[in-house]
């Protein structure tokens, strides 16, 4: 086949160390047909844009700073470019093996159906490649047509997190075609503390309340976390009866800790995944719920002057 070039777009707060690039290394794309290049500021959604706009490939690759690739994974990901209604590919983004107990139970319970829901996919292998939507796509492991990128003005640099799924719902409406492959994996580990974990939900709650915000749009499965969270404010001044759902959803969490703890083969997990799935809804429903509220873009602009896009490795370069 005719390899297309790639350039992969890497954010990065400035000063910090870029992990993903020692997995680059050992790709088997031509190396004449990929750049890197890495965007180094404080506004993760504008300094894609900013790459994006110096890149030269015709696809881009956007991988997180510590994504840890496999070594065939550009090749597999521009197979599914050779049709011209793909405009995105990705894949999931996996635990490894060797994080603590506590990232692992926060990735056990990303990729169940009682914590990650319809997104544990996103955190799985799961199925065969096919045409999907944004809640199987994530933008640590996720590229796009550079051309439709553009064309489509980028991401909404008032979304952060959030961005990619507010591009990707454009994209679908405008008749184009999403890809997961769930072979097109890569790996990277969870948040290190409970106390990180609970700020990451909660960004991503918040992020979710404001994409909504922007598209007039709403999706009311991503509501519950925000419904259960209403329920349990209002759960002391209920009656007896009413408190009856609150004790179903602690038998569910019980057993979905105990399920995990098996699925993982180490029962260091479940002290873990007791406090890990409630945090997840809970804290991801108050998240929503601010971001409905008070969204950040009424209230700031956003000032993407400071940021620096360096080209690590040109199309002619090794890394």
């Amino acid at each position: 086949m005719n390899f297309p070039k790639v350039s992969i777009i890497i954010p990065r707060k400035p000063g910090g160390d870029v992990r993903a690039l020692a997995g680059l290394k050992g790709v088997n794309y031509p190396s004449g047909l990929f750049e890197v290049l890495v965007a180094y500021g404080c506004l993760p959604s504008a300094q894609r844009n900013q790459a994006a706009q110096k890149a030269s490939g015709e696809i881009l690759f956007f991988l997180d700073d510590d994504s840890q690739v496999t070594a065939g994974f550009l090749e597999r990901a521009v197979e599914h470019y050779a049709d011209p209604k793909v405009a995105a590919v990705g894949g999931p983004s996996l635990t490894p093996a060797t994080d603590t107990p506590l990232q692992r139970a926060i990735g056990s319970a990303f990729a169940s159906v009682v914590g990650g829901g319809g997104v544990r996919n996103r955190y799985r292998k799961a199925g065969e490649p096919r045409v999907t939507s944004d809640s199987e796509l994530i933008l640590c492991n996720l590229s796009f047509r550079r051309e439709v990128y553009l064309e489509q003005g980028g991401l909404d640099e008032r979304l952060y997190p959030n961005e990619e799924n507010e591009l990707m719902d454009r994209l679908q409406r405008e008749g184009y075609h999403l890809v997961h492959d769930p072979e097109l994996a890569v790996e990277r580990s969870q948040r290190a503390t409970f106390r990180a974990y609970l700020r990451q939900m909660f960004g991503y709650g918040r992020g979710r309340g404001e994409q909504t915000v922007i598209a007039g749009k709403l999706k009311p499965v991503s509501f519950a976390p925000a419904l259960l969270f209403l329920y349990l404010l209002l759960l002391p001044f209920g009656t007896l009866e009413f408190a009856f759902p609150f004790l179903c959803y602690l038998a569910l969490m019980m057993a979905a800790s105990v399920a995990g703890a098996w699925s993982g083969r180490d029962w260091r997990l479940f002290p873990w995944l007791i406090l890990v799935y409630p945090a997840l809804h809970l804290v991801y429903g108050a998240g929503t719920l601010v971001g409905l509220l008070r969204p950040r873009f009424r209230r700031q602009v956003c000032d993407a002057s400071g940021i620096e896009v360096k080209c690590v490795k040109r199309f002619a370069d090794k890394l």
